[in-house]
């Protein structure tokens, strides 16, 4: 005798169980009938259809910019400003150190630059120069006097009447003078000179007393430590107290932005290669992404792969991609594991049947159709990957056949039924796209 097959088997249980829970209907409506009437099903009728496919991925949420808070001045730490584990704004004070040795710098720092400023105008009124140009002019009148002796006489002496001595007097007076006039000009010059020394001088004190003021106000406005981006802060690990110093290898406190989360995950070379191909791109793309988080709630805001590293892992095979998500609730927070569903592929004029409508035993899967002439029928499928709640049929359905999706267990094969159209519970949840 020959061998029964898996098939065989197969109908064998499904027409076994079938008549088994049949007889276990009312036998009394069945005797006033005379016979078993057919069963109700519910139905439906497949197509062809064009569906996308996803894949899956192991994500964890990660801090891009993460900065670590540290002080830029050294003190001693008064006041905290902020509770641990709250959302702080950029530029919110964190920290306040001890003000006084700042504000006194601030203050000497201001009295440097009027004393400056003071030197400065001091130089630029010097009094020697001013005398200096006065002698100068006095001996420039003094030469013209002289000038104007000699040549009043010298016409009078050759008529004789002025003698020869008060001609020579004359000119040696004028001499005089105008040596004395080169003398006072280069005093002036040199009172000129030293002037604009000491002008430059007292200008390069003003603008060092400027800049110190200007390092004394940094060093006070440092001494309130506040938080260079916004985000959420973490623990402190310095206390009301204790001294801060700016060349300390440990910060003070950490604070990581959280909208927009980004996550990271890992896709196999065949899984990248489809990407790109899908993209006809190896640059990050607008295709959104859902997150499904480890409470299998997704995230309400899809997200977008913004990058990918530059290599495969040679020992994994893998190449990690990155993405944003919106964060704007912070409910997400760096370090968090979840799953990321990122279209790999579509299938064209793929076959779909709801999930409960297929059935296994020992490794083969079935569903249970209805003909023409309202019979049950058994057809082995082979299902690929799932869409939602429905399995792509990859052999064994064709458009126009009608497969039983609820009523599985009230016939057999061979039996007649009453087919109706099924119809799909209505629902508020988001259906979930995944592959096999």
């Amino acid at each position: 005798m020959p061998q029964p097959t898996r098939t065989s088997l197969f109908l064998l249980t499904i027409a076994t169980g079938s008549i088994f829970l049949s007889g276990c209907q009312d036998k009394s409506k069945a005797a006033a009938a005379g016979a078993f009437p057919p069963s109700t099903v519910s139905v439906v009728e497949v197509h062809a259809e064009d569906v996308p496919i996803y894949a899956e991925f192991a994500a964890q949420t990660f801090a891009r910019d993460m900065v670590e808070v540290r002080g830029r001045v050294d003190g001693y730490i008064e006041k905290r400003l902020f509770t641990t584990g709250t959302d702080v704004r950029a530029g919110q004070p964190l920290y306040s150190l001890d003000l006084r040795p700042y504000q006194a710098d601030v203050q000497k720092a201001k009295g440097d630059l009027e004393q400056s400023l003071a030197n400065l105008e001091f130089a630029r009124k010097q009094v020697a120069l001013v005398q200096a140009e006065a002698d100068l002019a006095q001996a420039q009148a003094n030469n013209v006097k002289a000038q104007q002796d000699v040549d009043r006489l010298t016409p009078l002496v050759k008529q004789d009447a002025a003698s020869q001595q008060d001609l020579d007097n004359a000119n040696a007076a004028l001499l005089a003078n105008q040596a004395n006039v080169k003398a006072k000009r280069a005093n002036v010059e040199q009172n000129t000179l030293s002037t604009k020394s000491q002008i430059d001088v007292a200008q390069g004190q003003v603008d060092s007393s400027r800049a110190l003021l200007r390092t004394a106000e940094l060093n006070l406005g440092y001494a309130t430590i506040t938080a260079p981006l916004s985000g959420r802060v973490g623990d402190s690990l310095i206390q009301v107290g204790g001294l801060v110093n700016k060349t300390s290898a440990t910060p003070l406190t950490t604070i990581v932005p959280l909208d927009p989360i980004w996550i990271r995950f890992k896709v196999s070379e065949a899984d990248y290669l489809n990407y790109v191909s899908r993209t006809n791109s190896n640059q990050p793309s607008h295709q959104p992404l859902e997150l499904m988080l480890a409470n299998n709630v997704v995230h309400p805001h899809v997200g977008h792969i913004e990058n990918t590293v530059n290599q495969v892992d040679a020992k994994t095979g893998t190449l990690e991609l990155q993405a944003t998500f919106a964060n704007p609730q912070h409910s997400l927070l760096p370090g968090q594991f979840g799953r990321v569903r990122l279209q790999t592929s579509e299938r064209k004029g793929a076959i779909l049947v709801p999930q409960k409508a297929v059935t296994e035993l020992q490794g083969q899967e079935a569903v249970l159709t209805v003909d023409a002439e309202s019979k049950v029928g058994v057809r082995t499928v082979t299902t690929g990957e799932r869409v939602g709640n429905r399995w792509v049929i990859l052999q064994g359905l064709q458009a126009g056949d009608r497969v039983i999706v609820e009523g599985l267990q009230k016939v057999r094969p061979g039996s007649p039924v009453n087919a109706v159209p099924y119809k799909v519970a209505s629902t508020s949840a988001k259906p979930i796209p995944l592959t096999r």
